[in-house]
């Protein structure tokens, strides 16, 4: 299917660049991914390319689509400059300019349908993010809201796992919606990749991907947004911070010495962008045996919290490392609806409260 897809590729011209585009050097054939029906063309897009990416998206859909066996088609652009046709985003809010000199920051513009969203982040990978973005968004769903779970880690993304989700999001014509589950609307890199297989892109391709699963997906109407965050800090992240209309930021981590240092770095990245920081969540606080049921604090206790208190944003609460979050978590059910009465998911549903109070604070105190 790959050739077909190729050869399909070099019959679209590239005004003011090179006859085709594969020639041109804008796809490169080993970058592109075919696995199981799941295409995902990048396309590098040049300073000196004179037409509309808009139009040049539009091509390939049209010419790599009816290929046999294409089920799902994903065309990410990597430009240095905008569309020339696009038009300017509306601007949600005026970033403040310090004293030193005009704010060069991008503007920000509002997510059609989406009220509010939330972004989940830690400073490393292996704290347990994504189980606590999925039964976040879960628990925020049982309070009653319209919710949306975006897998933003591209390298690594673990919606699909996690949330038992083996179907694929309806495409119709450029419009792609999410699959639902749990009475929760899913987005994720996942669904267009195999499970076992990396993505190895360079950074603007992976910003360029994040940002076409976060405006060109069609959510409907949500209350609220989960952004699970991919770890770190680098350029993905920042892109998101800057360019997504963020209500506000919770940072997850284990207690020990090292991910707090990792945390911190997370949580003032969000500080730099004018993020508000609804707070810290501790993961894998204690864990309790089961068997004796007796707790081991094995990545020690507490330090999350602490650091709460001592950089003065609030402490959301502590997740145990217990083995029934594990376990259901990789069954692709998680705690929070297969155990809906039990005390860890009595924990996620006190945090989503939290943040719902953060998010809707007119509802609270109505």
């Amino acid at each position: 299917m790959k050739k077909v897809i190729v050869s399909r590729l070099q019959t679209i011209p590239v005004k003011g660049v090179h006859p085709d585009l594969v020639m041109s050097g804008m796809i490169v054939e080993r970058e592109i991914s075919v696995e199981d029906g799941k295409v995902i063309i990048p396309v590098h897009v040049p300073d000196k390319f004179e037409g509309d990416l808009s139009e040049l998206q539009k091509a390939i859909e049209e010419k790599i689509k009816p290929v046999e066996g294409v089920e799902n088609l994903l065309v990410v652009l990597t430009a240095d400059r905008p569309a020339p046709a696009a038009p300017e985003p509306p601007r949600l809010k005026k970033r403040p300019t310090e004293a030193k000199g005009e704010d060069k920051r991008p503007e920000m513009a509002p997510i059609p349908g989406i009220k509010t969203i939330i972004a989940v982040a830690s400073g490393k990978g292996g704290v347990g993010k994504s189980t606590t973005s999925t039964n976040l968004a879960l628990a925020l769903s049982g309070l009653g809201f319209k919710v949306g779970l975006l897998d933003a880690d591209i390298y690594g993304p673990s919606m699909p796992k996690l949330l038992g989700i083996h179907e694929h999001p309806r495409i119709e014509g450029d419009v792609v919606y999410p699959v639902e589950q749990y009475g929760i609307k899913v987005m994720s890199m996942g669904f267009f990749m195999e499970e076992e297989n990396p993505l190895i892109w360079r950074g603007p391709m992976v910003v360029s991907a994040l940002m076409q699963l976060t405006r060109e997906v069609n959510w409907g109407d949500l209350d609220v947004l989960v952004l699970d965050m991919p770890p770190g800090t680098g350029d993905a992240q920042l892109t998101m911070a800057q360019q997504t209309p963020l209500n506000g930021a919770i940072i997850v981590s284990t207690p020990q010495d090292l991910a707090l240092i990792d945390a911190r770095k997370g949580l003032n990245m969000f500080k730099n962008v004018d993020v508000p920081i609804f707070g810290i969540i501790e993961n894998m606080s204690t864990f309790i045996c089961p068997h004796c049921g007796k707790p081991s604090d094995i990545f020690g206790h507490g330090g999350a919290e602490e650091d709460a208190r001592r950089l003065g944003v609030p402490f959301l609460g502590a997740v145990p490392l217990h083995m029934d979050i594990r376990e259901h978590s990789d069954a692709g059910t998680p705690v929070v609806v297969s155990q809906p009465d039990s005390p860890h998911a009595q924990i996620y549903r006190k945090i989503a409260m939290q943040v719902a109070a953060r998010l809707f604070p007119e509802d609270d105190e109505g």
